[in-house]
């Protein structure tokens, strides 16, 4: 299919693409790549998650400056935006619970999921919020410091949370609101579960900015996590380490894999263009790869016909759209950054039915 079939229905779409260091929001045609319009936000947002139902993009920011490890102080908001009319609607506090990260939304029940950080008194936990008022209903240990990505299960039934330096998946039953069993991985990024709940795709380990730094590290690849088991089944295997992991609609899993050349000078390395690998998770095959113009691939998202794929890339503030049929780079967002880094969470929002 063509570039043009690929774009085709999607008038009145939008694109949201975070600028970490903007700090902004900025609002796509996702059939043309027009700017419809730029929102100034709190310092350093991070995520992004669209709720149909109540048709509000919801936005964490996780520090005062800086990212994991080297940050200025961590925040406690989430900014909720109306994507129709690009106005903020609110600013919810999370006090005491600080540096929110990952967003999973459950539609169905009215949940927002909210990765928060640990502190001295507790570790890092999930924050709940009632989407219909929001208001937080509570917390869930993940008993780890920073749980850092978190999904859900369709079923609404467990969660699971990534986390940087502890050495586990973290998994918590939704209802009971309760850590109920952590599987071994050597510190993980980004995380996605299948439409079934069954499986579990996790990109480890944690990632590193030195390249060729010295000492045994596990090998990099995406390792697949049985549910029912909560075990290791297979890797799926990557060259270098990956960061972001995304399931479309279609079964496709899609990781931005990271390159790096040396360079001592600075704190996030020198990175080169990244790669888009794509898995079939039917089979656990590898249908493409795909060379990225962007640096740093950092969030992943798709259309909800899984024909497009959005890699935002932090380094280089740009997202590549990338056609999952014939697997091109269609064209390259430049995203307004004011400084380092720069284009983070990414959304698609439908236009109003």
């Amino acid at each position: 299919m063509t570039e043009t079939t690929a774009r085709d229905g999607r008038h009145g779409d939008l694109l949201a693409v975070v600028s970490q260091s903007g700090p902004t929001v900025t609002f796509f045609d996702a059939a043309t790549d027009a700017v419809v319009d730029t929102l100034d936000l709190l310092a350093e947002p991070h995520e992004l998650c669209f709720d149909p139902t109540q048709r509000l993009l919801w936005c964490t920011s996780t520090y005062f400056g800086g990212y994991y490890h080297a940050n200025d102080g961590r925040r406690t908001q989430l900014t909720v935006i109306d994507p129709d009319t690009r106005d903020i609607v609110e600013v919810v506090d999370l006090a005491p619970e600080h540096g929110p990260h990952g967003l999973a939304l459950d539609a169905t029940r009215n949940r927002l999921y909210v990765s928060v950080e640990g502190s001295d008194d507790r570790p890092g936990g999930v924050v709940v919020v009632d989407t219909l008022t929001r208001k937080p209903l509570g917390r869930i240990d993940t008993g780890a410091p920073g749980p850092h990505w978190f999904v859900i299960d369709p079923a609404g039934a467990h969660g699971y949370a990534s986390n940087k330096e502890a050495p586990i998946v973290s998994i918590v039953d939704l209802a009971a609101g309760t850590l109920v069993g952590a599987v071994e991985v050597p510190g993980s990024e980004g995380l996605a579960v299948s439409a079934d709940g069954r499986e579990v795709y996790v990109a480890a380990p944690y990632g590193s900015f030195t390249a060729g730094r010295s000492g045994q590290r596990p090998l990099p690849g995406i390792r697949v996590i049985d549910t029912a088991s909560r075990s290791i089944v297979d890797v799926l295997p990557t060259e270098n380490v990956v960061f972001p992991v995304h399931l479309t609609s279609t079964g496709v899993l899609l990781t931005g894999e990271l390159r790096m050349e040396a360079d001592s000078s600075s704190a996030l390395g020198r990175q080169a263009p990244g790669r888009l690998n794509a898995f079939s998770t039917a089979t656990r095959t590898r249908l493409a790869q795909v060379e990225l113009t962007g640096r740093f691939p950092l969030t992943i998202t798709s259309s909800p016909d899984g024909r497009l794929g959005y890699i935002a890339a932090v380094s280089s503030s740009t997202v590549d759209i990338v056609d999952t049929e014939s697997w091109r780079v269609l064209a390259s967002l430049d995203i307004d950054k004011r400084g380092e880094p720069g284009a983070h969470g990414l959304a698609y929002i439908p236009r109003p039915s």
